[in-house]
């Protein structure tokens, strides 16, 4: 028998009971279909934090202070105050060759206040060179000056959040606002960046000269800072420069071999490698968890085939006396379970992509079908018909046709 006419007569035999054969494959399509989605869902999500913490630097490294262990107790990233403005300076002036861009970040916060608006927002003093380091523009005005710096000046660049509700979405540049009744003249408002991976809204924020912020806000005499951001050249250099930083680190904090780090560096691949890892893990739970149904539309199959088998008995004994031979018989019943498994791939394939296009427009979620997905998905399906197929298309072909012509 020809590969064409079993495929015609499988077919003409899964239609002959519709409704049957889309119950027997329901399994197989619900379970295609969220794989499909998960997996699209999963990855949507996964390449989104990706994009999200790329957007948070260039070849970025972020210096806290803290994590020092004395006495037994440790101190956790940012518990301590152990870096000082000249630490950073230190590390761009001996590292050229590995530091394009420094910004020490000094954080402080308070209410703004605009005729009558007013907003709790935090106030970050950093250097010209953040936004580089933060790969941030100014969509409307200009970034402040090294002159702003020197002097020290109450100028500032605002976030959109601050802009939508401190001046009501109007352009605010020239115009000056107060808090803790210091007037700021704001210079220009950043481009949006929206929220990160970790759900913080990174629109909502005043930045302002380093300088201002410590004479202004903080009130200090001392250097000290909230966070050291160094970019580099490339990305290859982290190793080297995370290694070099430690070393000089150590050496101008004076801490004696054995003694902890009291600080913290870490750097955009290893929060970009968490981040993925358990994104994958996650991914693949669900995927698992998707796959029973598979199994169950395995078993489904498997049962109907057996059906099948016992309702075409005669039929099967009349083809063998006719000269069909078992090896005809088997991948005649074989051909049917793939037929139907596959069928129910291919729906299951467009039901998963519409199912994950629309999670993706109701919820606002990034999604991301993967061809390799997609076709794994189709090669499993048609193994599954022919795995749980293969038991009742052998029996089919183990039949005695005296016995199946005699069958009621």
């Amino acid at each position: 028998m020809k590969w064409g006419m079993i495929f015609k007569v499988a077919l003409r035999a899964l239609l002959r009971n519709k409704v049957r054969s889309f119950l027997t494959a329901l399994g197989i399509i619900v379970g295609i279909a969220a794989v499909i989605a998960v997996v699209a869902i999963g990855e949507g999500a996964s390449i989104s934090m990706k994009n999200q913490i790329s957007a948070m630097g260039d070849n970025i490294i972020i210096v806290f202070p803290g994590s020092l262990q004395r006495g037994g107790v440790q101190g956790g990233a940012g518990g301590q105050q152990t870096l000082m403005l000249e630490d950073g300076e230190a590390m761009r002036r001996d590292y050229p060759e590995l530091i394009k861009a420094y910004s020490p970040l000094l954080r402080s916060g308070g209410q703004a206040i605009y005729q009558q608006n007013n907003w709790q927002t935090q106030v970050q003093g950093v250097t010209t060179e953040f936004m580089i380091v933060r790969k941030w523009d100014v969509a409307t005005g200009a970034f402040f000056t090294e002159a702003d710096m020197r002097t020290a000046a109450r100028v500032c660049v605002i976030g959109q959040t601050v802009v939508d509700n401190l001046f009501d979405g109007q352009n605010p540049v020239g115009e000056t606002f107060r808090i803790r009744n210091i007037p700021f003249r704001v210079l220009g408002v950043l481009t949006r960046k929206g929220t990160n991976s970790m759900g913080m809204d990174q629109d909502d924020i005043i930045i302002a000269p380093f300088t201002t912020v410590q004479r202004n806000l903080k009130r200090g005499s001392f250097n000290n800072v909230d966070q050291l951001l160094f970019s580099l050249h490339s990305l290859d250099q982290i190793p080297e420069a995370k290694q070099h930083l430690t070393a000089l680190l150590r050496q101008r904090h004076r801490l004696a071999p054995g003694v902890n780090d009291d600080f913290t560096a870490v750097d955009m691949t290893e929060i970009s490698d968490t981040v993925t890892s358990i994104s994958k893990m996650m991914t693949i739970l669900m995927a698992v968890v998707a796959s029973i149904s598979l199994l169950v539309g395995g078993i489904g199959i498997m049962n109907i085939m057996l059906v099948s088998v016992t309702e075409r008995t005669r039929e099967i004994g009349l083809r063998m006396a006719i000269g069909a031979s078992p090896m005809a018989i088997l991948l005649q019943f074989l051909t049917e379970a793939g037929v139907l498994s596959t069928m129910g791939g291919i729906f299951g394939i467009g039901l998963g992509i519409l199912g994950a296009r629309v999670v993706g427009n109701v919820y606002h979620w990034p999604i991301y079908v993967m061809p390799s997905s997609v076709a794994i998905s189709f090669g499993f399906s048609a193994f599954v018909g022919i795995f749980f197929g293969f038991y009742p298309a052998l029996r089919a072909s183990r039949l005695n046709p005296i016995d199946c012509l005699r069958y009621e």
